[in-house]
């Protein structure tokens, strides 16, 4: 089946020897019928297939357990998963796009070409740090050519605290010379008004793919309000927390899939067994810091700027840098305004 990005999962046909798409009817045992059920349900390739549970598999499409089995056995052999070299590999991301945060030093920070895709970056910091205001600036620069610092895309932006503001993606569209009645109607905004609706917005997301929309980033603002709201006391933490992870797990698995960049923002608290320092840290513990391929955290400085701090990342050393939020968005200093 074609995932929505223009990645294909292909398959060698038996007959002619050549690559072909494949297709969830492709499988033994997936008809017409059951590919219906699987698609409803959200499941449109054979990744998905593959990494599911017999068990799940039955439950959804209503075969049976040992049915199930043999669909998913022969998923995973059409798609031969498995090592790869490295060289390879490396060919897989050859793909990867950059979305900038318009800054030139915030971009330097995540390697210098900005927000990448097939990756989760967590900006975390108290309210007033500039995580929703660098969420509005890359939904606008998402939708720039690639020579732009774009992606050439679209954006899905995740509400939970209603901060997103039309009149807010339409200032930075005006200032950086751009139609803000087309930019706007690039952005597609969901509110969610639970941790149920989050998750189930991420589904929503495949099909939006599935039916071709160029989608590019994905927003989510914030990652942890709900979750935080309503699973409270210390009896809930595990229950929270096993939540919280599969949904992270979802992100990872739609960036990677559809090629997407992911940007979430997170809360923050106040730790109080630090004694020394700032005792600022992000909500959802080792879960959400594990899941982050970039960690960022953000602060007020001195003189109207932001401070954005690289915590963590798989390649980058922790560094900081310097950064203004203006009329325009997220700029290197209020002279580019």
């Amino acid at each position: 089946m074609a995932t929505k990005s223009g990645e294909t999962d292909i398959i060698k046909d038996a007959v002619s020897g050549e690559n072909k798409e494949a297709k969830l009817t492709d499988l033994p045992g997936v008809g017409p019928a059951v590919a219906a059920k699987l698609e409803s349900a959200g499941i449109y390739d054979l990744m998905s297939i593959a990494v599911m549970t017999p068990t799940d598999l039955s439950e959804i499409s209503g075969v049976s357990p040992a049915v199930a089995r043999k669909i998913i056995q022969a998923a995973r052999k059409m798609l031969d998963l498995g090592f790869v070299e490295g060289t390879e590999y490396a060919k897989k991301r050859e793909n990867i796009s950059y979305i900038s945060t318009g800054s030139k030093s915030f971009d330097e920070l995540l390697g210098g070409r900005g927000i990448e895709s097939r990756a989760i970056t967590e900006a975390f910091g108290a309210f007033g740090s500039g995580k929703t205001q660098v969420g509005s600036t890359i939904s606008v620069n998402v939708q720039l050519p690639v020579e732009n610092g774009g992606a050439n895309g679209k954006c899905v932006f995740i509400d939970t605290e209603g901060t997103f503001r039309p009149s807010r993606i339409k200032q930075i569209a005006e200032k950086r010379g751009l139609n803000p009645e087309q930019v706007l109607k690039n952005i597609f905004v969901a509110r969610a008004f639970n941790s149920d609706h989050q998750i189930l917005l991420l589904d929503k997301i495949s099909e939006m793919i599935k039916a071709g929309e160029p989608i590019k980033l994905l927003i989510v603002d914030s990652l942890t309000a709900h979750f935080r709201a309503e699973f409270t006391g210390r009896g809930q933490l595990a229950d929270r927390q096993q939540k919280l992870n599969r949904y992270i797990h979802n992100l990872m698995k739609l960036a990677e899939t559809y090629n997407l960049a992911v940007y979430v923002t997170n809360q923050v608290m106040a730790n109080p067994a630090q004694m020394f320092g700032d005792p600022t840290t992000a909500i959802g513990g080792h879960i959400v810091g594990h899941a982050s391929t970039y960690r960022v955290y953000l602060r007020r400085g001195k003189k109207d700027s932001r401070v954005a701090k690289l915590i963590d990342s798989p390649n980058l050393p922790d560094n900081e840098c310097i950064f203004f939020v203006s009329d325009a968005g997220i700029v290197d200093g209020k002279t580019e305004e």
